[in-house]
């Protein structure tokens, strides 16, 4: 093929076959998300920010600088009106799935092997983190999916109209829930579009442009409007996540792939090997991937390039700058990296296949190394799903248990006075929303907002109140609660 052309897609006799297993794929997903993550679980801490931004789920949280509007507007057809979790729950797992089917989509005619599009989903979706999320109000899986259904589109040979408006779309989609990686996304795609032949174009990059900053104005008008502007809102942002700055967190990204959802600071977390055996299986899938591409389809190798190129630069700001982990960070880069591994995992499944048709025993092992490798894989990301959703379910409880013991004491609750103020040394914003109560400061006493109880957790009360009621929380999941309620 003359250099500089798109190489051609994939005979469309085979696309249906591919397209009815994606849409298997993204059914499995749903189960086994509906399964095991249960749909009664309280909202989490980030999740109760988001969804306090509708009267049905008052009080407001504050809303501070690194947070967008995104999720908000997820929420908003049934937040609206709605204060059940459970429905919540079941909406955010139609829109995962839906977000998941629409994101590998256009994968479906990338160059070679439509059946990659399916089970790059399966390798993506079937991860603990994509399953445990895919009913949280929280922004990581959508800008998963708009950068892998971006990319996706910018990749067509002929691009129409409604592909630039799709890739607008979906970078908008992914800039609008975390602006951040919206921009690191889109560089690799705007440099594509400016310097490589086969993408050059007008149409290309005034779609990813034009994404990019439909994304961003809300967050830069909130910027102007709450922060005075966009160097002040950085600055603020910086300062709530801990100053970031140059250094390295690859180890505490390790150290997150099996939980806890959030680790800050990582210091005290250790790695598992039986976690990490997916970092040890990814590189060999996406290397096997583009091996074969080299050898049986090398004109679509600049296609995959592309999508490394592109989950490296929504990778590099989490290991380089964020002092803090959490698994759901690498969401996009995983979804990125999942094409060019699904194609590593056909190439060695026929393989497998060739050898197993051989006299040897050798030749068995080694069609068999691979699904028990697969099935192994599987077993640990959902026995990772369960357990972390059994932990979330015992540590989240305890935020209505310490609420429970502050209402026996006159503290929130119905009836009781609207004005009172939590303070404490963990958790304080959701145990606040289950009291019915607004999060204090650390200031001390001479605040105006002076609280109205303290929340401890293995701590001592200030001096100032340290002659306050004390009362400790029974059945705790985590132990070690008390409440101070001022007399």
């Amino acid at each position: 093929m003359p250099p500089g052309r798109a190489a051609p897609a994939p005979c469309p006799t085979r696309r249906p076959r591919a397209h009815r297993l994606l849409l298997a794929v993204c059914a499995a997903f749903a189960l086994f998300s509906l399964a095991l993550v249960p749909l009664s679980l309280p909202l989490g801490w980030d999740e109760l920010v988001y969804a306090s931004r509708f009267p049905p789920h008052a009080p407001a949280t504050p809303f501070s600088a690194p947070r967008t509007r995104g999720v908000p507007f997820l929420l908003a057809p049934v937040a609206s009106w709605s204060d059940s979790v459970v429905l919540l729950r079941l909406w955010l797992t139609l829109l995962a799935t839906a977000a998941l089917y629409l994101g590998f989509r256009p994968w479906l005619r990338v160059p070679h092997r439509p059946s990659a599009a399916a089970v790059a989903a399966a390798l993506y979706g079937f991860l603990w983190i994509a399953l445990f999320y895919a009913s949280a109000a929280m922004p990581n899986h959508y800008t998963a999916m708009g950068a892998v259904g971006a990319v996706g589109l910018f990749l067509r040979a002929r691009p129409a109209p409604a592909t630039y408006a799709g890739i607008a779309a979906w970078l908008a989609l992914a800039t609008l829930m975390r602006p951040n990686d919206g921009a690191a996304i889109a560089v690799p795609l705007l440099l594509a579009a400016l310097l490589v032949p086969v993408w050059r174009g007008r149409g290309r990059f005034l779609a990813v442009l034009g994404g990019l900053a439909a994304g961003a104005l809300p967050w830069l008008v909130e910027a102007y409007v709450r922060f005075g502007g966009v160097r002040e809102r950085l600055a603020r942002a910086s300062e709530v996540q801990g100053d970031l700055r140059p250094l390295l967190s690859f180890v505490h990204q390790l150290t997150v792939l099996d939980g806890p959802l959030l680790c800050r600071p990582c210091d005290g977390d250790g790695i598992r090997l039986v976690a990490a055996q997916w970092w040890l299986l990814l590189p060999l899938l996406v290397a096997a991937g583009l091996g074969a591409l080299r050898r049986r389809a090398p004109d679509a190798l600049p296609a995959h390039a592309l999508a490394l190129l592109t989950a490296l630069s929504a990778a590099l700001p989490y290991l380089l700058l964020v002092p803090y982990a959490a698994p759901r960070f690498l969401l996009p880069t995983h979804a990125l990296l999942a094409p060019t591994a699904a194609t590593g995992l056909l190439a060695l499944a026929g393989f497998a296949r060739r050898r197993a048709k051989g006299p040897s025993a050798g030749a068995a092992v080694v069609a068999l190394a691979l699904p028990l490798a697969l099935a192994g894989h599987l077993v640990v990301q959902l026995l990772l799903v369960h357990g972390n959703a059994r932990i979330q379910a015992g540590a989240r409880g305890d935020w209505a248990r310490v609420a429970a013991v502050l209402h026996e004491r006159g503290v929130g609750g119905a009836g009781a006075p609207a004005s009172c103020v939590l303070r404490g040394n963990t958790s304080v914003i959701p145990v606040a929303y289950a009291t019915g109560c607004a999060p204090g400061t650390s200031r001390g006493p001479g605040d105006p907002r002076r609280p109205t109880a303290l929340v401890l957790r293995d701590a001592a009360p200030p001096r100032w109140a340290r002659d306050w009621p004390r009362h400790t929380v029974p059945g705790t999941y985590a132990p070690g609660w008390v409440v101070h309620v001022r007399p």
